[in-house]
């Protein structure tokens, strides 16, 4: 999952802001630095508290890389758990009611899922996929 930063020269330093995410601003010294602070603001940003019932939006594809425009790649991690909660708000459901279709013991099995360093087994992603049809491996993964 990759969203894209403006990249702007000031003096002799450099900052930058997250196009698709109000606030998601960084600034460096180097262009090293300033691509390293982009992945650490775009990962904290995106990284909601648990208890938050508002979603960052989702990358717009339609943005395209340019001199000044680049894509920073959100931690896979985060990415997942970004996007089953996404998928579970669009749904309307609770951590409750999704641990239920998931036939889950205790709503705490599904928080996890939702907690920024799940490691899902097959099983798992396969139960969310059946109640999230639209969730995608693939656009969570992609770098």
């Amino acid at each position: 999952m990759k969203y894209h930063f403006k990249v702007h020269k000031e003096g002799k330093g450099f900052w930058a802001q997250c196009i698709e995410l109000t606030g998601c601003v960084t600034e460096a010294d180097s262009m090293d630095e300033l691509y390293a602070n982009m992945e650490e603001a775009l990962n904290l940003y995106v990284e909601e508290p648990d208890d938050s019932k508002v979603l960052a939006p989702l990358p717009d594809e339609s943005i395209l890389v340019s001199r000044n425009i680049v894509e920073v790649a959100l931690d896979p991690m985060i990415a997942f758990a970004f996007m089953v909660r996404y998928c579970r708000i669009k749904h309307g459901l609770t951590q409750q009611q999704a641990a239920k279709k998931m036939g889950f013991d205790t709503i705490y099995s599904y928080q996890r899922l939702e907690g920024k360093r799940c490691n899902p087994s097959l099983k798992i992603i396969s139960k969310i996929k059946n109640i999230f049809p639209d969730f995608s491996i693939d656009y969570v993964m992609s770098n």
